[in-house]
């Protein structure tokens, strides 16, 4: 990888380093992904990639991949989330690489133009709208051949898990029952996944899944004096736990990282 990108991206690996406008040092709610988009990188080195970052609000990962060299677009829902990304990517000097497009991921197919995108990051958005099914076929449809889509979904059995633990058992036979994995009308999210479910979602719609992670294995789980007091020990045995069995399937979220076949 050139020095420059390196050294950009490098930045985030210093997990006692204040946040600047490079983006957030790297958290265990961030480390996982980044060592996966890192990777895809590293291959892709010399290339200047297209990027759609779906629902990407103020810029977490979108500047630090501007200020990597690629040319990124934001499609997020929240005006005020794309006017703070907007200033975020000037703050970083990188303006001119930073597109932000204000809609929703229901609407994405009408968004984006049709293999354009080298890379597809689509976070936290499939447990929220109507029907995540045309949503990721829209996400595989917008992928050039050999394009990479980098997944995140909330996880179902963190959830009943979560729910449990606090006393809360009818919610949690809720969600364990529920084939969408959701508590009912007053809960936040439509839906949650495991790793089985999520992997088929992108299968059926063309993209074949090279990598499953989990994400927050820990981080939700331990007291914030543990949590806070030994972040880069937190860090590393969360990438330590993200891929293995059975600590990456009780992950608060789970990551795919799938490819549309060239």
């Amino acid at each position: 990888m050139p020095l420059a990108i390196w050294a950009s991206l490098t930045r985030l690996d210093r997990v006692e380093q204040t946040p600047g406008p490079a983006g957030p040092p790297l958290t265990p709610r961030t480390a996982v992904v980044w060592s996966v988009l890192r990777a895809e990188l590293d291959r892709r080195a010399a290339a200047e990639l297209t990027v759609l970052d779906v629902g990407g609000g103020t810029g977490g990962f979108a500047v630090p991949l501007a200020l990597a060299g690629h040319r990124v677009t934001v499609v997020d829902a929240s005006p005020d989330a794309l006017a703070a990304l907007s200033r975020r990517a000037a703050e970083a000097g990188v303006p001119e690489r930073v597109r932000a497009v204000q809609g929703d991921g229901d609407a994405l197919a009408g968004l984006v133009e049709p293999a354009s995108v080298d890379l597809v990051l689509c976070h936290a958005v499939l447990e929220v709208v109507d029907d995540p099914v045309p949503v990721v076929s829209a996400l595989a449809g917008a992928l050039r051949p050999g394009g990479a889509a980098s997944v995140l979904v909330a996880g179902r059995a963190a959830a009943v898990l979560g729910r449990a633990m606090n006393g809360h058992l009818e919610v949690a036979a809720a969600l364990a029952a529920d084939a969408e994995g959701s508590a009912g009308p007053r809960d936040t999210l439509r839906r949650r996944f495991d790793a089985e479910g999520a992997a088929a979602l992108l299968a059926a719609a063309g993209l074949t899944v090279e990598e499953i992670h989990g994400v927050r294995v820990l981080a939700d789980l331990l007291p914030a004096t543990v949590a806070d007091g030994q972040p880069g020990a937190l860090v590393e045995l969360e990438r330590a736990l993200a891929a293995r069995s059975p600590w990456r399937d009780v992950a608060a979220q789970l990551h795919l990282f799938a490819r549309r076949p060239a």
